[in-house]
Parts: structure tokens; C-alpha cells; sequence
């Protein structure tokens, strides 16, 4: 430790001034950015020290930590109020900026100094902390959001890629607590996923109401083998709910569809830029060209176009920059729907301009209208492990908007997304999941692809699951089924109970991506003996570990994960919870779109219960049980 290191902690403020005078820069001289001397003032010092840090040294007060901890987060954890109230008073430092976990000094302060910290944070904030919410609102492979209200129901759609049932529908009171409720397309004859790799499928939904029925539209797209390679797919329904109706399909080109309603007549936007066509009056078929309305304000992938009329005014909302770190939201306006579109003076209304913040990737949203008037934006963002890894794949997220008095629409004030905001209507708590039910597919499952004719039987306590007719890296691969990952840290109990399994025949469990990448730990049979079988697909190449279950004859077995991070651990159990065997993997990278170079990568980590076998069998899934720990 350096010597102005030990005088910051000793409170030392004549030595620290001396130190200073005599060696300025020794003031961002640290081993670690975790000991910066600005970060041990704001934690061990005085108000007084401190100040003389901020005001006659040469720190800056845009340092972070490893953690992307900034200096108030340390004069939080010191308990001190008067720096806490410097810092936010006079160096306007904010106490909703997040750390990597998505953790603000406003809830360190809650959690150890309630009755002080808490309290100030909360006259600054003006909402207690209860009333807050956490981005991301949705967390796991939620991508591409589109909202609507419908009296005091709020209705969400994501995209699903090459996942059934497609395109969940989900319904909220209060913007933040959601539950899934059905899917656009639930008949297996109707999906159309068929062959399809990995990351195509049902692309970028929307939802949306005329006052009578509501309308899903997404791209369709296919492998690149073939023409077309997209088409623009729309069922309707006369509630959320469903049923919805047999999909139709536009041969309109491009991606990111959306539907816009006014006075009888229906309208259909997608890319590039936003172009619109109109549609006949059930929304089947298309009876105008596509017109360009407008390119986009950054003219790089515009994408996601949305209209809104309000005041006299349409306003379109893009996605523009790509899906990666350059994603933003633009908006523009016209007088007329098909009249010349003039960009915000603001654009982009919502970016993500601190490359080390853990919320990234921000675009392609949508606007909502509460009940009372406010305004919300709700859309995509990515958190990434180590700053590398999108495990989670992309997030929904929501912050507020505000107009502008000449009527433009900021969200968040343009500083960005927000980890922590005020809830935007009293808290709804959603009902707790219940156990499986005989003939009710749980919403939040899904398998890659169709499942097969009576592949996945829920039944009252447990559902009948088949194994897959074909290896899990094969695009023949299906009945696999799968649950978001929600946490970059979860654990998961899958108690399954098997048959005897012949030659060649496995089950277990897998965390899974795409047929490319994915780790699977297995029960099966090889040359006559039982083994437990781990294997990691990579890309084209496949690691294989078997261990010996010598003594054990098929049964009911308890299989496990436990994920942190990169780092999963199985364990296999028999039914009294004996461990049977354990493997730990370090470094389970692949799992996320920048995992390997390989096809449309751009959905999200999942897990569930597989089994393959050249001759097919069925087994059971009695329970599961799912443990996210918050970040």
C-alpha cells in the first residue's frame, strides 16, 4: 500500500496534502482500480479529505472500479452522509447508476443504511425504494418487444426464432411483473420450423389492436438455401388469449413487420427503413406497394419501425445501428402518414453510451400509454458476462419518456437506460408457477423446433416427454424441453424417471443454445454398462466424457445444474438424493451469440430435459426446480 494510501485510511488529511503537493499524479496510482485513493477517501476518509480530493487533486470522478463501481457507491458503503451529500449535491453524482450487477448506491443504501443513507436517497429520488423497479423487466432470451394497452392490460409479444410454441404472448397491470399467457401459433402443422437452423424462425413480432381484434405480424425467415428467404406472417384473434387464427403470410421482403390501424384501414411496416403497404381488411393480403416513408436518422440498419399518432403528429420510431453496440432508437414525424418525415433534433432518443455499463445493446422499442397519460418506452437490451459473453441472449427493458414542449418524445431523459426507476403503477405481484397440469402446455417451456406427435404430454404432477429422433447437433434434433436461463447464477433439479434404456439410448439434462452449442449430461447405455455422459458441442467439434455407474439399473434420478457464470456444475443423484457422480465445467463460453462464428446467433442460453436414442422412448419429468439468484 502506498504511502497516500495509508494516510487516506488513517484519515490523515495534512499528510495526504503533503503527498499531493509533492507528487500530484500519485493520486491515480493504485495497484488495482478497486484501491484508487478517490475510492478509499470516499469510503475510510472524512467529508473534508475528501473534498480536497475532489476539489485540489487530480482525480476524476469518472473512475469505476472492476465492478464499474463509481466513488459514491464507496461513500455509500461508508455510511456517511454528509459525503453522500456532497457528492450528490455539489459533484452531482447519481444514485441510480448501476455497478456490473446492476446494483445502485440507493440500494446499498436500503439494504444497510435504511434509516439514514435510505431516507436521503429517497427525498433525491422522490419514490421509496419498494416502488422501484429493476431492468431488465423481462430477463433471458425476451428479444425484440412489442407492446400495446388494451383498457388496464398491458400485452407483450417477443421474438421466438426457431422455438414451440411460437411467439409468446405475455400480460401485465403494471409494465414491470409479467406473466406468459399463450402464444401466437401453438399447432404444430401451422409453425412452419421444420428444418430451420438455429436463429431463424419467428423474427421481431408485433402486437396490436384495431378496437375489435388483435394482430401479431413477424418475419418468417428461413434457411438461406432457398427463396424467399423471409415472408411476413399475421394471425389475429378476438382476445390475447387466443385462439388465433391460421396463419397468413405476405411475400412482401424484409424484416421487422408492424401493423398500424386508423379509421377502418390497416397498414403494414418493415424494413429497410420503414416502408408501408396497405392491407385488405382482415389483414391477409396486401393491396398497395410498399411506399418508403423514411431511411432512418443514422442510415446504418434501420430496422423495427413503429407509428404512433398523437397530437396531430406521426411518429416513427427505428431501430438503427445494428443489434450490437451501436443499437439506438431514432423517432421522426410527418403531418401526414405518407408526408416527408423531419428526424428529432435529439436522435437518438435512447442509447447506451458507456461501453462498461452492464446494460448494453439498447434499441428497437416500442411506446406505451398508461391509463393516466404517462409514457413508456419498452425495449431490447443485452447484459454481458466479463464484459464478453451475452449469455442471457437479449433482455426486455423499460425506462419513461417525456415530451419536449414542440412535442418530441426523450426517453430517460437521453441518459440512457436506467438499471432503477419508479415503478409506473402500484406493484402487481404475479401468482407463483404452479406444477405441471395434464393437457396444458406450460407457457414457459418450449422445444427446438415441432416436437413430434405426442412428444411432450403435460399430466397432472409430471409431463411424458419422447426422446429426440435425431442427435441433439442435428437440425433434426426436436422434443428437447427447454426453460430461459433468467441468471447469469441459477441452479435447477430436474427429477426424471427413466426406462430401461438400451444401446446407445440417453436422458438427462442439457443447457442449450442452437444444435451448434450446447452441453449435455446424460444418463445411457454403452457396450451393455451405464454410464453418466457429458458431452459439450462446440461448433463441429464434440468432447465426451463417460464415467461408470457401476451397481445402478434405470430409475428415478435427480440431475442438477449450478451455474455461475461460465462455470456450470452437474451432479447426478439417485431418488434419495445420493450423489452419483459430479462434473465441473470452468469455462462454458459457447453458450451466447459470440460463443462460435456459426449461423444466426442472436437468441439466448436455455436448459431443460433431453433424451436421443436411435430406437425412440418415452420417460418422465416429475418435478423441476429453479433457483435464479438476483445480480
Amino acid at each position: 500500500m502506498s504511502p497516500l494510501q495509508e494516510a487516506i485510511i488513517r484519515n490523515d488529511l495534512c499528510q495526504t496534502e503533503q503527498i499531493l503537493k509533492a507528487s500530484p499524479s500519485a493520486v491515480n496510482e493504485a495497484e488495482n482500480e478497486d484501491n484508487l485513493p478517490l475510492f478509499l477517501a470516499a469510503q475510510y476518509g472524512s467529508v473534508e479529505l475528501l473534498k480536497y480530493i475532489v476539489e485540489y487533486s487530480r482525480a476524476s470522478l469518472d473512475a469505476y472500479d472492476s465492478q464499474h463501481r463509481n466513488i459514491l457507491h464507496y461513500a455509500t458503503l461508508s455510511g456517511d452522509i454528509q459525503k453522500v451529500m456532497y457528492l450528490v449535491k455539489r459533484c452531482g453524482m447519481s444514485p441510480l447508476e448501476a455497478d456490473k450487477n446492476l446494483i445502485t448506491p440507493y440500494e446499498l443504501s436500503w439494504r444497510m443504511f435504511p434509516d439514514t443513507l435510505g431516507l436521503y436517497y429517497q427525498s433525491v429520488i422522490g419514490t421509496p425504494y419498494p416502488r422501484m423497479y429493476h431492468n431488465p423487466i423481462r430477463r433471458g432470451f425476451f428479444p425484440d418487444p412489442s407492446v400495446i394497452r388494451v383498457n388496464d392490460c398491458y400485452y407483450m409479444v417477443n421474438s421466438s426464432f426457431i422455438f414451440f410454441p411460437c411467439i409468446p404472448i405475455s400480460r401485465s397491470r403494471d409494465l414491470v411483473h409479467w406473466e406468459i399467457i399463450g402464444h401466437a401459433i401453438t399447432n404444430p402443422q401451422w409453425s412452419g420450423l421444420g428444418s430451420l437452423e438455429g436463429g431463424r424462425g419467428y423474427w421481431a413480432p408485433d402486437i396490436s389492436y384495431d378496437g375489435e381484434r388483435f394482430y401479431i405480424t413477424a418475419t418468417l425467415r428461413y434457411n438461406d438455401n432457398g427463396w424467399p428467404i423471409r415472408r411476413q406472417m399475421i394471425v389475429s384473434a378476438e382476445t390475447p388469449e387466443g385462439p388465433w387464427s391460421k396463419p397468413s403470410f405476405l411475400e412482401e421482403d424484409g424484416i421487422d413487420p408492424s401493423l398500424f390501424h386508423e379509421d377502418g384501414r390497416h397498414y403494414l411496416l418493415l424494413n429497410r427503413g420503414a416502408r408501408i403497404c396497405e392491407l385488405s381488411s382482415d389483414c391477409t393480403k396486401q393491396i398497395s406497394e410498399a411506399t418508403l416513408l423514411y431511411y432512418g436518422s443514422q442510415k446504418h440498419a434501420p430496422e423495427g419501425p413503429h407509428l404512433l399518432k398523437k397530437d396531430g403528429f406521426y411518429y416513427l420510431f427505428q431501430a438503427e445501428g445494428g443489434t450490437g453496440p451501436g443499437h439506438r432508437i431514432t423517432v421522426s414525424r410527418s403531418r401526414e402518414l405518407f408526408g416527408i418525415y423531419e428526424p428529432c433534433p435529439y436522435n437518438p432518443i435512447l442509447r447506451q453510451n458507456d461501453p462498461h455499463a452492464p446494460i448494453q445493446r439498447c434499441g428497437h422499442g416500442k411506446p406505451v400509454e398508461t391509463a393516466d397519460g404517462r409514457w413508456y418506452m419498452v425495449y431490447l437490451c443485452g447484459r454481458m458476462l466479463d464484459g464478453k459473453f451475452s449469455i442471457l441472449g437479449r433482455e426486455t427493458a423499460m425506462d419513461p419518456i417525456t415530451w419536449t414542449p414542440d412535442g418530441w418524445p426523450l426517453v430517460n431523459n437521453l441518459q440512457g437506460p436506467s438499471a432503477l426507476s419508479a415503478m409506473p403503477i402500484l406493484q402487481e405481484t404475479i401468482p407463483e408457477k404452479t406444477g405441471f397440469r395434464a393437457g396444458i402446455w406450460p407457457a414457459e417451456w418450449m422445444t427446438p423446433r415441432e416436437p413430434q406427435d405426442g412428444a411432450v404430454e403435460p399430466m397432472d404432477g409430471a409431463v411424458r416427454l419422447c426422446s429426440s429422433p435425431a442427435p441433439l447437433y442435428s437440425i433434426e434434433s426436436r422434443n428437447l424441453f427447454l426453460h430461459r436461463q433468467e441468471s447469469f447464477r441459477f441452479a435447477a433439479e430436474f427429477v426424471l424417471e427413466l426406462p430401461l434404456l438400451n444401446e446407445g439410448q440417453e436422458a438427462g439434462i442439457v443447457c442449450y443454445y442452437d444444435e451448434n452449442t450446447y452441453v449435455s449430461f446424460m444418463t445411457g447405455r454403452r457396450n451393455g454398462a451405464l454410464f453418466c455422459l457429458t458431452a459439450e458441442r462446440i461448433g463441429t467439434e464434440s468432447l465426451l466424457r463417460e464415467f461408470p455407474l457401476a451397481g445402478q439399473q434405470e430409475k428415478r434420478y435427480r440431475y442438477a445444474v449450478r451455474t455461475d457464470g461460465l462455470n456450470r456444475v452437474f451432479t447426478l443423484s439417485d431418488s434419495e438424493g445420493n450423489l452419483l457422480h459430479q462434473e465441473v465445467l470452468d469455462n462454458v463460453y459457447y453458450l451466447c451469440d459470440e460463443g462460435i462464428p456459426m449461423g444466426k446467433r442472436f437468441t439466448g442460453a436455455l436448459f431443460g430435459a433431453a433424451a436421443y436414442g436411435p430406437e425412440p422412448f418415452a420417460y418422465l419429468l416429475r418435478s423441476v426446480t429453479i433457483h435464479n439468484q438476483e445480480e
